[in-house]
């Protein structure tokens, strides 16, 4: 009885994800970033390296978290593509 049960269940969970691949092969394709999204992603890759170098030369203070140096670095390079 047991192997019947599980046996069932393994069929009705195969079903089920076949349906769910399916249904994934028919979605819509995403949409390219704008150009302001693309640039944040540069930024924000940029920022990512400059924290990563920072902490690993122990020049980052010991209060400065990720968001706080994230918001800063930024900002330093937003005015720096506006110039």
């Amino acid at each position: 009885m047991n192997r019947l049960v599980c046996c069932a269940l393994a069929s009705a969970m195969s079903l089920s994800l076949a349906g769910a691949v399916q249904a994934a092969g028919e979605m819509k394709p995403q949409k390219e970033p704008t150009a302001a999204q693309a640039a944040a992603r540069e930024r924000m890759t940029k920022c990512s390296a400059e924290w990563k170098q920072a902490k690993t030369n122990g020049k980052v203070a010991q209060d400065v978290t990720w968001p706080k140096f994230w918001s800063d670095c930024n900002k330093r390079l937003k005015g720096e593509a506006k110039a």
